[in-house]
């Protein structure tokens, strides 16, 4: 995991409608950028439903959300109309922004051990610096958390 106080990497990934978009685009503004294992799973679901419901007030604390797995464009693109979802969400199915923010690493589920995206989120302030770092976050109170802690440093 990357540390606060530290340059955010940048990344070219395509969003759920093919286009590319880059971390840099949305330097001046702060960027809640969440790391989450797969689309329509229980837990990301209700993380990305979490964050649907809390988009507008992040927007009011000048926050912009971006949601990275490995999933693909199409999917990325049913998962965001299924669950009306209103914020961006990129695929990175080669690992280009999940490997550069430490987020793949080593989980053990039921005894087996395998790699993949360890749910995190990132604030990523207007001059494209890491804020903050929320490491193995719980989906359902991720947005809440971040919302609060936006709202009290002002």
């Amino acid at each position: 995991m990357l540390e606060p106080n530290t340059k955010a990497p940048d990344f070219a990934l395509p969003d759920k409608e093919g286009n590319l978009v880059h971390l840099s685009d949305f330097l001046g503004k702060k960027v809640v950028l969440y790391f989450y294992p797969k689309d329509n799973t229980p837990g990301c679901t209700r993380q990305a439903c979490a964050f649907a419901a809390a988009n507008e007030e992040l927007e009011q604390a000048g926050a912009v959300v971006i949601g990275i797995s490995k999933d693909s464009v199409v999917s990325h693109q049913k998962f965001a109309q299924k669950h009306g979802l209103p914020f961006v969400l990129l695929s990175d199915p080669e690992l280009q922004a999940i490997q550069a923010y430490g987020v793949w690493q080593e989980k053990k589920l039921y005894g087996k051990v395998s790699m993949g995206v360890v749910r995190s989120t990132y604030l990523i302030d207007e001059q494209g610096m890491i804020e903050k770092v929320m490491p193995k976050v719980k989906p359902d109170t991720n947005a809440a958390e971040i919302l609060k802690y936006l709202q009290e440093n002002k």
